[in-house]
């Protein structure tokens, strides 16, 4: 698989992650749409990646499939297709289960999973009819681990890994390849954009400085050239998932441990 001359969506474009991989795809040669809910925030991403004339920026909310399907139709009246579409858009949520708020886990889950679903489901389609394509849906290891005060937002990613590997069995024979990436921690302003509740306790080493956007972005790229089914960023969670897995327990205790020393 190559990116050059390919046309790529990338939803949640505006900052962090989907900035980086809207930057590294055009970089290796790709036309790049970047939609975000705010277009002004779109259109700034777009100035400081450059190279004018093979981007575009479009404000698209993904809890809309209207909005959804006019930005698949205005990005193939530019480009002329969709070859790659990132359903990177993604909102957290501090709370624990006890407290949190119905609108608030509400909107996670419109956001984080059911704008991602709609999204696949819009275009779907459209790669069927070019013959192929390739979706990547970018989740987190909190879909494989549960974080205390993080659960609704686990919960997105969790159900988000299901769909992405499921989709890629369903999808194999029509050429479009599903791709599911779960970054660790990353340094972004996304944990200061997320939803907080009233129980607000964040789960993470304090060792653990976190990774950036780009280096996601460098995994991604790679992910999608090497036809991978799922990819984990940084490689150091590689293991953490795995005994998260044999020995549940042991990691639960971990996180519990943490819980209580930020009372």
């Amino acid at each position: 698989m190559e990116l050059s001359g390919k046309v790529a969506v990338v939803t949640g474009a505006s900052m962090g992650i989907g900035e980086a991989i809207a930057r590294i795809f055009v970089e290796h040669g790709s036309r790049v749409v970047l939609v975000s809910r705010d277009s002004v925030r779109a259109e700034a991403a777009r100035s400081r990646i450059g190279a004018s004339h093979q981007t575009m920026a479009l404000a698209c909310d993904v809890r809309n499939r209207e909005e959804i399907d006019r930005a698949i139709t205005v990005a193939i009246q530019h480009f002329a297709r969709i070859d790659i579409w990132v359903n990177n858009a993604g909102r957290g949520l501090l709370d624990s289960i006890a407290t949190v708020e119905t609108p608030a886990y509400r909107e996670i889950f419109d956001i984080n999973l059911f704008g991602t679903l709609e999204a696949m489901k819009a275009v779907i389609p459209v790669m069927r009819q070019q013959g192929g394509g390739a979706i990547i849906n970018i989740s987190s290891v909190a879909g494989h681990i549960p974080l205390p005060f993080h659960a609704i937002y686990s919960a997105t990613k969790f159900a988000l890994n299901a769909i992405g590997k499921a989709a890629r069995m369903e999808l194999a024979g029509d050429g479009i390849h599903v791709m599911t990436v779960c970054p660790g921690y990353v340094r972004t302003d996304f944990g200061a954009n997320a939803i907080r509740g009233k129980q607000q306790k964040q789960i993470r080493p304090a060792s653990a400085r976190g990774i950036t956007g780009e280096r996601v972005a460098r995994a991604v790229l790679n992910g999608y050239l090497k036809r991978k089914r799922e990819v984990i960023v940084p490689w150091t969670m590689h293991p953490v998932v795995k005994l998260y897995q044999l020995l549940p327990g042991l990691v639960e205790w971990s996180m519990m441990r943490m819980a209580r020393t930020r009372n």
